[in-house]
């Protein structure tokens, strides 16, 4: 077993793609229409979907908002340098809510920041975390 995606839904189609791939630099993999159940489905991701996870943005055509409701956390995303990951997306018009630095009760350098439709992205600085990523053995 593998995860293969994680579903947002959002109020604009267009606006989330361009903040995750001109603002998050991620790739529109795919995007279909499907006018009977008046929805249109975008996946976007770092990787093709054979090998890598990736978001899938719903668009429920008529509907321009939702709430994230409170059992949402957010989406990490490893970056190598999180003051250079926050510095890209604020020039790019993005919304950080959380500057770069270490986690309050740790050394884990974190950053957050939030897409159009209010959904938390944590960027984590790659080699700070005891959570990295471990070579197979």
């Amino acid at each position: 077993m593998r995860m293969l995606h994680t579903m947002l839904r959002v109020g604009d189609l267009d606006r989330s793609v361009d903040f995750y791939t001109n603002v998050l630099g991620m790739r529109l993999l795919r995007r279909k229409d499907y006018p009977d159940g008046k929805f249109t489905l975008a996946f976007v991701g770092y990787g093709d979907e054979a090998d890598h996870t990736v978001l899938e943005l719903t668009y429920n055509w008529g509907v321009d908002r939702y709430e994230p409701g409170t059992a949402f956390g957010h989406i990490a995303i490893e970056v190598d340098d999180a003051y250079q990951a926050c510095a890209a997306v604020a020039a790019r018009g993005g919304k950080v809510t959380r500057p770069a630095g270490p986690m309050k009760h740790g050394t884990t350098v974190i950053a957050f920041v939030e897409d159009p439709d209010g959904y938390k992205i944590e960027f984590i600085q790659a080699g700070t975390s005891g959570w990295a990523r471990r070579a197979a053995d």
